[in-house]
C-alpha cells in the first residue's frame, strides 16, 4: 500500500521557521520525484518545491526560493521541507506528492508517473504577523 504522510506543520510568527517531513511507503523511492503543495484557504492548490530523489535535483517556486529548502532521506524513504523567514502569506495545509507541478520565473516544471499518482494528508502551518 503505498502511503504518504506529511508532518511537523503549526504555529509560528513570522520570520520564524519549520521543518516538514513527508514519509513515505509502498513504492521505490528512488524512481520517483516528490511535491510539496499548498493549499491557503480560497485559493488554488500549488506546487512550491519539487525535487527527483534519484540524483536529488530541485526545483523551487519564486515565492518560497531562497527561504525553502526541500531534501530527501533515502534510509528513511523520507522527504523534508526546511522552512525559514516563514510569511503569514505562507499559511496552508502543506501536502506532499509523488508528482511535481513547480512554475517559477525560469518556466514550469512538471512530474508524474503514469498510473502512480499519490497524494498524502496534509499538515497545517499557519504564520502569524
Amino acid at each position: 500500500e503505498v502511503q504518504l504522510q506529511a508532518s511537523g506543520g503549526g504555529s509560528v510568527q513570522a520570520g520564524g521557521s519549520l521543518t516538514l517531513s513527508c514519509a513515505t511507503s509502498g513504492f521505490k523511492f528512488d524512481d520517483y520525484n516528490i511535491g510539496w503543495f499548498r493549499q491557503a484557504p480560497g485559493k488554488q492548490r500549488e506546487g512550491v518545491s519539487c525535487i527527483r530523489i534519484s540524483d536529488t535535483y530541485t526545483v523551487y517556486g519564486d515565492s518560497v526560493k531562497d527561504r525553502f529548502t526541500v531534501s530527501s532521506d533515502k534510509a528513511k524513504n523520507t522527504v523534508y521541507l526546511q522552512m525559514n523567514s516563514l510569511k503569514p502569506e505562507d499559511t496552508a495545509v502543506y501536502s506532499c506528492a509523488t508528482e511535481c507541478s513547480v512554475r517559477n520565473h525560469l518556466g514550469s516544471y512538471s512530474w508524474m508517473k503514469e498510473g502512480a499518482d499519490y497524494r498524502g494528508q496534509g499538515t497545517l502551518v499557519t504564520v502569524s504577523s
